[in-house]
């Protein structure tokens, strides 16, 4: 089995379409299905059901999967070790970020580090930190800067670099604004505006309301905080922001609970050979403020 034809087996798979893994590959589309059918043929079984448009693995393919990601891992894991020794900081560095953190913590560090490293393609992705995390897991990105999970995970190597303090928030006409003191079981009484149930922050806020004995219905939400923003300050309701987002549109709540923070940092593989120029950006994120 050639690592072409892995590479385009696992594509297909992901994303259930033989043209849209050609686009993700930047391969025409018969090329994708001659790499499959030479795959097929090399271990001498269908990997797919074609029903209609339709794509879909047999149970073959399913248990070809894993073992093909293992397969492209280590090649790529030896390449980096190899390419490492020359001491050179080039070649293509795949990492994802949030769009929060592209663009209220990463510009700086992100123009120092291309001007210091510019043979380095970066191919940046903006993800959800939830994807992020799943990006790193299965090798698919070397590196991700995002907001940090709640729980710590085994085969990953997690930093903190950031702490974002988190603020209840309303529009400044909110009528909410000009309440005394809040507790946490009279805010869960009015309509709120956040993030998606299983993304981090959420899962921040939902810690400290189960604390409480208490519950949120969030009929509105989103993942990009600066739509919650925009969302909240039109009066749709109170939300949960970092502090650097609290402007003149928006007043901060006294809630009557202690404040909630929120690591931000950077992820690696604990058993992948990290790349030089991951290396390199690791450096920087240890001296970011």
């Amino acid at each position: 089995m050639d690592t072409q034809s892995l590479q385009a087996f696992l594509a297909v798979a992901d994303c259930q379409s033989f043209s849209h893994a050609a686009e993700q590959l930047h391969l025409t589309q018969p090329a994708i299905s001659k790499r499959i059918a030479v795959l097929e043929s090399q271990v001498n079984t269908r990997l797919f059901d074609r029903i209609g448009r339709r794509i879909s693995l047999t149970e073959a393919g399913q248990l070809l999967m894993p073992q093909a990601r293992h397969i492209l891992l280590a090649v790529e894991d030896s390449r980096r070790s190899l390419a490492n020794l020359s001491g050179q900081v080039d070649g293509q560095l795949s990492l994802a970020t949030s769009h929060h953190i592209g663009l209220h913590r990463l510009p700086p560090l992100l123009k120092r580090y291309t001007q210091r490293h510019p043979d380095v393609e970066l191919a940046l992705r903006f993800l959800d930190s939830e994807q992020a995390y799943q990006g790193v897991l299965d090798g698919t990105l070397e590196i991700a800067i995002v907001t940090l999970a709640p729980e710590p995970h085994a085969q990953l190597e997690v930093v903190p670099v950031w702490v974002d303090r988190m603020c209840f928030v309303c529009a400044a006409d909110h009528p909410l604004r000009a309440a005394p003191a809040l507790t946490l079981a009279a805010l869960c009484q009015h309509a709120c505006v956040l993030p998606g149930a299983q993304t981090f922050t959420r899962a921040l806020l939902s810690r400290r309301l189960e604390g409480c004995g208490l519950e949120l219905d969030a009929s509105m939400s989103t993942n990009y905080l600066e739509t919650l923003k925009m969302m909240c300050s039109v009066g749709l309701g109170w939300s949960l922001l970092p502090e650097s987002m609290v402007d003149h549109e928006l007043t901060e709540l006294d809630v009557d609970t202690p404040p909630l923070y929120r690591p931000l940092g950077y992820l690696v593989h604990k058993n992948r050979t990290l790349s030089n120029a991951a290396h390199r950006l690791i450096e920087e994120l240890e001296t970011a403020t």
